[in-house]
């Protein structure tokens, strides 16, 4: 196997190549101005590793697979088209107004108390460039009222002529019945064909979500046309780059869904979120491969520190309607939590606890933390690891990034002394502290809203700064170890080049598998199995306009349940793909028993109310070929410690002196090698702090076991 895959965060662009037998880690700073050139230099940091041409590697890998944060910058900087939006009469409101609660989406939960202060987000779509059109359909389908022709040539004009720059109808109950949408889309093209308005794009909203909920499903058509130039032309590049250097495959990109699918059946929201998520793909992966059981899976890199659950048995968080920045949608989304937590988070001083503050501004990778010495003032996360000790100014990322802690000193000093009046170091200290605090009680409070303790749980702490600061996590989690994964530097890029082509389908149902009140079990086998015949159809039509054939393509259907008129709903996937006779009802409410009671306890279920689904999902795949992991347990006889390249003075939490702490470099992640801390591995991707009254274990494939030591 040869790939190329990549995932390009905010601060750092990783990439992980596969040739052959050789497994090669790559890393460079993320150039957002333009993607291709932090690309360009990861790649070539890892060819030189592997002594092979950059243009002969291309040529002969079988794909080069994306994960990229270019939607998510987009939104936060506001960067995208003027957009015009045709809906239903009577229902122009909907958009500017949102839902009752879309004040607080998307903010922290302290700014979320803070009513007086809330406020909703400004609206991408402005209200002067919503028209309303004459048409009525019915929850069922039924035309209540014709599309009127005249009217939506008239507000195409209008629109077009206000500056508009993308189109999207949202049209209520189009995914019930979508003949109107469809129908102002051929208009538009009769109006405005390709050779007068170019590539200007019309979404239509039952084509990007198929669930009802007409908020949700318009914020999700509105964001995918809000990102589709920023996503076209930032792709598009990297796959022109791609061109020029001798690769002539398709591009793949990943989806926040935990599959991929070539650029040209990628729709740009899908791609919001990619690079944790493909963390989180390799965890499962890695789970299945080596036996570990229940994992939380932990990305802490430059910008952001990301938590994932990864429970045994297969079973996959989704966010059904997520919230993107500040608006919630309506696309199945690989369920995960965001803390501005990663190494460039800004450290500020909290007048109110007299404390710090950590994030969620981050210094990204340009200018990045003051210590780059790239013209960042604020005081950063790694600038604190560097005064501390932990992070060496001369070989930092195997040289290519030149630190500098007198800038580092500077900005902690200028910030935060005078206001906390502590010295520099104790400043840090209180950085450090914090910061892993911060991330142990998300890791914790994502665990225990879902009825599960940590102790329970493998910790995978990755990205360029997990492994810096799994120890200080588990301290603060209260857990007795933690696992540094393989590659775990550029483990979401790992995860990019291992999940599936896939791409999922929904659509809304009103069928009650037992009617309450006829007590009556589901009959209409026909129909449930022509919705499931209709979304599977439209996976397949995807992969074989990718060059698969219907032999390579797997079907998993879900069915999203619920008791009575319960707003929860509970995903099942079903064993049963149609419904022949009352026995295949009965099997899929057994299913349903069992997965409420697991998730809620037994004995919660009430099918006395009723059971029903309300959507019908299909993910359509085709499985690929992954990086192989080895088993990595912790034990097998300890191979002689390595000595020491030098000895450094480190600072640590909980310890008012300075510590004499070894340094070893890349041997000491030969398998078996056990350090006890203090103790500092070096290496060109990453950097292992291995505390005080901590072990390390250097397991297969560079993964590394932290484990605490007996008093």
């Amino acid at each position: 196997m040869k790939r190329v895959s990549v995932d390009i965060g905010g601060t750092f662009t990783d990439c992980f190549v596969v040739w052959n037998d050789r497994y090669i880690e790559g890393k460079a700073l993320t150039t957002h101005h333009n993607l291709a050139l932090g690309f360009n230099e990861a790649l070539a940091n890892a060819c030189a590793q592997l002594d092979v041409d950059v243009g002969l590697l291309l040529s002969e890998v079988d794909s080069v697979r994306y994960a990229t944060t270019l939607g998510t910058n987009a939104l936060i900087e506001r960067k995208g088209p003027r957009i015009g939006a045709l809906v239903t009469a009577g229902f122009k409101s909907t958009i500017p107004i949102g839902r009752a609660r879309s004040y607080g989406e998307g903010l922290s939960e302290e700014e979320q108390m803070d009513i007086p202060n809330a406020h909703r987000p400004d609206p991408i779509v402005p209200i002067p460039m919503i028209r309303e059109v004459r048409e009525r359909v019915d929850y069922r389908g039924r035309v209540f009222l014709r599309l009127d022709e005249d009217d939506v040539r008239l507000h195409i004009r209008d629109l077009v002529d206000a500056g508009a720059e993308a189109l999207v109808v949202l049209f209520t109950n189009s995914v019930v019945n979508p003949d109107h949408e469809l129908r102002v889309r051929e208009i538009f093209l009769e109006e405005y064909p390709g050779h007068l308005l170019g590539a200007m794009p019309m979404l239509l909203s039952h084509q990007v979500a198929g669930r009802k909920g007409e908020y949700a499903r318009g914020m999700s058509t509105i964001l995918d046309a809000f990102l589709h130039a920023t996503m076209y032309h930032g792709l598009g590049t990297l796959e022109l780059n791609l061109r020029t250097k001798g690769y002539d495959k398709p591009m793949l990109v990943n989806h926040n869904s935990g599959g991929m699918a070539q650029l040209n059946s990628t729709d740009a929201l899908q791609t919001v979120h990619s690079g944790p998520v493909s963390g989180i793909a390799a965890s499962e992966h890695l789970m299945n491969e080596t036996g570990l059981g229940n994992i939380v899976a932990t990305d802490m890199g430059g910008t952001s520190f990301d938590i994932g659950i990864v429970v045994e048995g297969g079973v996959k968080y989704y966010d059904f309607n997520p919230v993107i920045d500040r608006w919630m949608v309506s696309i199945p989304m690989v369920h995960l939590v965001t803390l501005g937590a990663g190494g460039g988070s800004i450290c500020g001083y909290d007048r109110m606890f007299r404390t710090i503050k950590i994030g969620p501004a981050s210094a990204g990778s340009d200018p990045g933390p003051a210590c780059y010495d790239r013209g960042g003032l604020n005081p950063t996360v790694t600038d604190a690891d560097l005064l501390l000790g932990y992070l060496d100014p001369d070989n930092y990322a195997a040289g290519h990034i030149k630190i500098n802690p007198r800038r580092a000193k500077q900005a902690i000093e200028e910030g935060l002394c005078d206001d906390l009046d502590l010295d520099v170091i104790s400043v840090a200290k209180l950085i450090k502290r914090n910061v892993d605090g911060n991330m142990a009680n998300g890791i914790a409070t994502e665990l225990r809203t879902r009825g599960y303790e940590p102790k329970d749980f493998t910790t995978l702490a990755y990205g360029g700064n997990g492994p810096l600061h799994a120890c200080g996590i588990a301290n603060a989690l209260g857990i007795d170890r933690v696992l540094a994964p393989p590659y775990s530097s550029v483990f979401s890029a790992v995860g990019a080049g291992n999940v599936n082509q896939m791409h999922i389908h929904e659509s809304n149902t009103w069928t009650a598998l037992f009617n309450a009140n006829q007590k009556a079990f589901y009959s209409d086998y026909t129909t449930f199995n022509a919705q499931v015949e209709e979304l599977e159809r439209r996976g397949r039509e995807d992969l074989l306009r990718q060059g698969f054939t219907e032999d390579d393509i797997t079907y998993r259907l879900e069915l999203d349940m619920r008791y009575g008129n319960q707003r929860v709903e509970t995903a099942v996937v079903a064993d049963l793909h149609r419904l022949q006779r009352q026995g295949d009802v009965l099997t899929l409410i057994e299913q349903f028993r069992v997965r409420y009671g697991a998730r809620f306890g037994e004995g919660s279920q009430t099918p006395e109310a009723g059971i029903r689904i309300n959507t019908i999902r299909v993910c359509s795949y085709v499985d690929q070929v992954k990086v192989a992991f080895k088993r990595i347990g912790q034990g097998g006889a300890p191979v002689v410690t390595p000595q020491p390249l030098k000895t450094r003075t480190c600072h640590y939490v909980g310890h008012d002196k300075p510590l004499d702490t070894r340094i070893f470099g890349e041997e000491a992640l030969l398998e078996g090698t056990t350090l006890v801390g203090p103790a500092i591995v070096a290496t060109r991707a990453t950097t292992y702090l291995v505390e005080p009254g901590w072990q390390y274990y250097a397991a297969a494939q560079g993964a590394v076991w932290f484990s605490r030591v007996a008093p």
